[in-house]
């Protein structure tokens, strides 16, 4: 199982992650072309303004309403894509596979990040049970995408704390790991892909077309 995982799981789950992103680029861009709007209204200057603002922590009046929501967000996300790029252990698989390398995270500061993500997973649950507004529109594969999200993160804590059966931890990590990966490009998880062209529609149709911000 371990030789399975750390193997040919590896590869099918990033020609899934892969193919599905260029499938729903793709589809994307055909679904834009039929909308006889969208091109038409698309501004570089306003979609860069949009996109540029949004990308800053409380440049927008939603962020600075709900600040809470806006550090642990901004904070997820960051630890969500620093953690699986600069891990040491990461790096050394792909060194060894492929032979590039790259900076690495101290061990310290990993386990610090990982742990923010796992405080801000439990966040995102508790705020979708206690606001009204959020319980509403939620259902039930938003807790499982939440779970798929922080399942690598959790489960690698523990294999790299020796918690239980370390093998055993190995595998569930790294199954968890191509799960998630290959969940993404099929699920809310795209907003990865289609968060800045989104922004960049929103932006260019209030700033060109309606002459106002969009934050």
């Amino acid at each position: 199982m371990y030789n399975f995982a750390s193997g040919p799981l590896v590869w099918i789950a990033f020609i899934v992650f892969v193919g599905g992103m260029v499938y729903q680029f793709v589809t994307l861009l055909r679904s834009a072309k039929k909308d006889k709007v969208i091109y038409p209204y698309m501004s570089a200057k306003y979609g860069l303004r949009s996109l540029l603002h949004w990308l800053i922590p409380f440049a927008t009046t939603n962020m600075r309403l709900r600040y809470e929501t806006t550090i642990v967000t901004f904070a997820f996300h960051l630890c969500l894509i620093l953690v699986p790029i600069f891990l040491t252990a990461h790096v050394a698989m792909v060194s060894f596979g492929w032979g590039a390398k790259w900076g690495t995270l101290s061990d310290g500061a990993a386990d610090w990040l990982t742990i923010l993500v796992v405080l801000a997973a439990v966040f995102f649950l508790v705020r979708r049970w206690m606001l009204p507004e959020v319980r509403f529109v939620t259902n039930p594969s938003d807790y499982l995408l939440l779970a798929i999200a922080a399942a690598p993160f959790i489960t690698g804590f523990m294999a790299h704390k020796q918690w239980f059966d370390y093998e055993t931890m190995v595998v569930i990590h790294m199954i968890s790991g191509a799960v998630m990966l290959m969940a993404i490009p099929f699920t809310r998880l795209s907003h990865m892909l289609f968060f800045p062209f989104t922004r960049a529609y929103m932006g260019s149709e209030f700033g060109a077309v309606r002459h106002v911000k969009d934050w």
